[in-house]
């Protein structure tokens, strides 16, 4: 009985993972819209882009991970997407741009892809 039921939790797992995922990234987009109303210089503008960058660490950090089950050439696009998150959240951290609407887009364009 014990391995019937350990055997159904690793069957669900992926999918699971991949709804908490969905999850996470579509907190991030609600972030980041009330960011973009707010203005950079917001409490919700710091608040969403904690969120983000953290999200995309534990992210890129799974996908480095040679278990991680995606195909390597997906893994690497990912983690160039990350990448290119974490440096657009910096420019905003920073002052040097306001581009809220690019990483709305992108964390949409791959929430819809795990769905």
């Amino acid at each position: 009985m014990y391995k019937f039921y350990y055997d159904e939790v690793l069957d669900e797992s992926p999918k699971e993972a991949r709804e908490n995922e969905r999850t996470a990234l579509d907190r991030s987009i609600s972030l980041l819209q009330e960011a973009e109303r707010k203005g950079t210089q917001s409490r919700e503008a710091i608040e969403a882009i904690f969120f983000v960058r953290r999200l995309w660490g534990i992210f890129i950090e799974d996908l480095a991970k040679p278990e991680n089950g995606l195909p390597q050439k997906l893994r690497a696009d990912l983690v160039s997407v990350g990448l290119w998150v974490m440096r657009e959240t910096e420019e905003i951290r920073q002052g040097r741009s306001s581009n809220f609407s690019a990483l709305i887009d992108v964390s949409r364009t791959i929430s819809e892809g795990l769905r």
